[in-house]
């Protein structure tokens, strides 16, 4: 099986800070992984030194075989970040059209029109400017250039901000669809009964250190609970 991200003893300061500390986990083809962890943890960190946002101090991260400093080794990914904002000035289709040629994907105005619907957005919507949008339908476009990237592996950081529960209903929905056509899923959440029914495998970050990797019933078994969030907080100590 393909290793699409690999993350090796990375570590990271901000000052005499310890961020990060001997992160150590692979993710596969086909996956869908999560990172699981309280505000702080160190999730935003690693997603931004795996993207090089920001360098690590110690150990390498590898995205398709390539150290992730490498521009090429990102051709592959769509992401998106945890506080999305498109520019103002877009309507919702030209923000759509502009991330379609920075991705190299063909605007298909039949699939724009399927993503609406899976995302329950509205088609009429795109003819807005994103200044007009609430803070779930910026979610939404922002997802649905993800989707329409045509991208292997999805990077989402905190995807289910901002949305209602029907929004919510439809995301999991899509998202397990993308890891059956065989895309790879990457992301962090907050909510934990998301994860367990969304991802073959997580990792628990607490204060920038690894607790657990496995799959999810594998960290209800392993602290004695039924609940997946009261074994999260048994995991990093405050069960």
């Amino acid at each position: 099986m393909e290793s699409v991200l690999k993350f090796e003893n990375v570590g990271k300061r901000f000052g005499h800070c310890a961020v990060l500390s001997d992160v150590d986990f692979t993710v596969h083809s086909g996956n869908s992984f999560g990172l699981a962890g309280l505000n702080g943890a160190g999730k935003t960190t690693l997603m931004k030194c795996m993207l090089d946002f920001c360098t690590v101090d110690s150990g390498k991260v590898e995205i398709f075989g390539l150290p992730s400093s490498q521009p090429r080794s990102r051709r592959r990914i769509a992401y998106l970040p945890e506080r999305f904002q498109p520019p103002h000035y877009l309507k919702g289709s030209e923000f759509l059209n502009y991330s379609g040629r920075l991705y190299g994907s063909k605007h298909d105005l039949d699939a724009v029109r399927i993503m609406m619907e899976d995302l329950d957005l509205e088609y009429d919507a795109l003819a807005k400017p994103v200044r007009s949008y609430s803070k779930g339908m910026i979610q939404k476009i922002g997802l649905a250039a993800c989707f329409l990237s045509g991208k292997d592996l999805l990077v989402l950081d905190e995807p289910m901000s901002g949305l209602d529960p029907k929004a919510r209903m439809r995301l999991k929905k899509k998202l397990i669809e993308s890891r059956e056509a065989g895309k790879t899923l990457f992301f962090t959440s907050h909510s934990l009964s998301d994860m367990e029914e969304i991802c073959d495998r997580l990792v628990v970050l607490h204060r920038g250190s690894m607790k657990f990797s496995g799959e999810p019933r594998s960290l209800k078994t392993l602290h004695g609970e039924s609940d997946i969030e009261r074994a999260f907080l048994k995991c990093i100590g405050d069960g």
